[in-house]
């Protein structure tokens, strides 16, 4: 009954706007069993955006989109759960690309929306221990395959103008959220929860996240970011927490990056470590750019994260800091 409630209460209410909603429910009365059925039924060529509303329950489903204009509503983050285990290095043996590497893998679209979900890869979380697996890709033929290994719970490639709101997204090994397009990728996150292992948030282009928490369960950073090819690409953290393991360190990059974190909070277990850039052959063209406002540990203050905006442009305001001053005039994410 509260799924048909929560379907109703959505359709009567929040998206008048929009194309008739579909709906989806593990059981119950709905258009949809599968995530995935819904997402197929949208044709190809459609005009207006589209929600899906998805009732509680676990869907034990890889998710492939690569129709624009599109919106996953769970009906609450907490028991809306779309699931997978999936290692990294296991998929490549066999696979030429990333495409299905992820809970959720999204190509060649723009304007998608994801609210109200958690989205889980639990391999590492399953398998504690290393193991080798038969590896076609591999000139030895097998593969070690560990617990903090590559492990996506979202990747993107050409995709640009993504949402997500008030998701969690799980994985315990690297890059669990991964947007990854450098030419004109624009990501925007609100209220989310992000956990993982080293770059476990790694937007390529450019991306805006505000009141997110960071969580480190192994890993040698948090956040990373490429900006490669435009110099104008940028991360920007605005009122986000990051917790983890002791001696978690908060960020890297090895290609041309650009942070501004505003208005952040650092755990006290956190390496004494500013974002930092590990040895590469990569052309670094425009070095260390990482800015802060603002920000403050738990229990202590890090020297590193001392406010230095003025460094990036001296007019530079924190209240500028904005997703206007981020995606320009290509892009309003607010209230769309």
């Amino acid at each position: 009954m509260k799924h048909l409630l929560f379907i109703a209460v959505i359709c009567c209410v929040a998206f008048q706007t929009f194309a008739k909603p579909i709906t989806v429910a593990k059981t119950g009365k709905a258009d949809f069993s599968s995530i995935q059925q819904a997402i197929n039924s949208i044709p190809d060529n459609h005009l207006e955006t589209v929600d899906i509303l998805i009732a509680d329950g676990l869907y034990t489903e890889k998710l492939f989109i690569k129709k624009s204009r599109i919106r996953l509503i769970g009906q609450s983050r907490a028991k809306t759960i779309i699931q997978q285990s999936i290692a990294r290095d296991i998929w490549r043996c066999n696979n030429p690309s990333d495409w299905g590497v992820a809970t959720i893998n999204v190509d060649s679209c723009s304007d998608l929306s994801f609210e109200n979900l958690t989205v889980s890869n639990i391999y590492g979380f399953e398998n504690l221990q290393s193991t080798t697996v038969p590896c076609a890709n591999d000139s030895s033929g097998q593969k070690q395959v560990n617990q903090n290994g590559h492990q996506m719970a979202f990747r993107s490639f050409y995709a640009t103008r993504l949402k997500f709101i008030n998701c969690h997204f799980r994985a315990f090994g690297g890059d669990t959220m991964s947007p990854w397009n450098v030419v004109d990728g624009q990501f925007y996150y609100k209220d989310c929860i992000m956990e993982g292992g080293v770059d476990l948030f790694c937007p390529r282009g450019w991306s805006y996240a505000e009141n997110c928490v960071f969580i480190a369960h192994s890993g040698t950073a948090i956040i990373w970011h490429d900006g490669t090819g435009n110099q104008d690409a940028k991360t920007v953290l605005v009122g986000c927490k990051f917790e983890g393991y002791d001696g978690f360190r908060l960020g890297r990059f090895h290609r041309d990056a650009q942070f501004y974190l505003i208005n952040c909070q650092f755990a006290a277990n956190m390496a004494d470590s500013d974002i930092y850039q590990v040895p590469t052959n990569n052309l670094v063209q425009w070095g260390k750019r990482v800015y802060y406002s603002g920000c403050k540990g738990l229990g202590k203050q890090f020297a590193w994260s001392k406010d230095n905006l003025t460094l990036a442009n001296p007019t530079l305001k924190a209240t500028a800091i904005t997703p206007e001053w981020v995606f320009g005039t290509t892009w309003n994410p607010i209230n769309k």
